[in-house]
């Protein structure tokens, strides 16, 4: 199975198109900022499967139906999925771990920060995509074989 993980697209939604068109994914993961930016690219891309979070900047965009995490079992795989805020992910990633380990997630996705992260602490994968909003992006993919993830992240200027 193979997973694009995309955040913090702010209104842009043609990176994120960009990243779908080369992945081809079974499942694309938004991590909030913005919600609508999510709506948008699923009525591009009908019978797309896609899961989404809400980031702090999609309080103006309130949709009762969208939470603020998850956690989620894909093709055997526990995830834990925020955007981070809540998490403070800006000031280290100790909360996020906590709230993962709590929720027996095997990967951690958050956004918040606009940077890229993307390494295994402990048993734990935590994977912040970047910001997708601009050729100076990036995006996450995740790849599960026999139940084990595998995660990278890739810029759009290298495409």
């Amino acid at each position: 199975m193979k997973l694009l993980v995309l955040s913090d697209s702010h209104g842009e939604l043609t990176y994120m198109q960009l990243a779908y068109e080369r992945e081809k994914p079974d499942v694309v993961i938004h991590l909030g900022d913005l919600i609508p930016d999510a709506k948008g690219f699923l009525r591009a891309n009908p019978g797309m499967r896609l899961l989404q979070v809400a980031g702090n900047c999609d309080r103006y965009h309130f949709d009762p139906i969208i939470s603020e995490r998850m956690v989620t079992e894909l093709d055997g795989v526990r995830f834990f999925i925020t955007h981070g805020h809540k998490q403070k992910v800006k000031f280290g990633l100790m909360l996020l771990n906590y709230a993962a380990q709590e929720a027996g997630a095997e990967v951690a996705l958050f956004g918040h920060t606009h940077t890229a992260h993307c390494k295994k602490h402990g048993g734990l994968w935590m994977l912040n995509p970047g910001s997708c909003n601009s050729s100076r992006g990036s995006y996450g993919v995740i790849e599960i074989q026999n139940k084990k993830p595998d995660c990278k992240i890739v810029w759009f200027q290298d495409m």
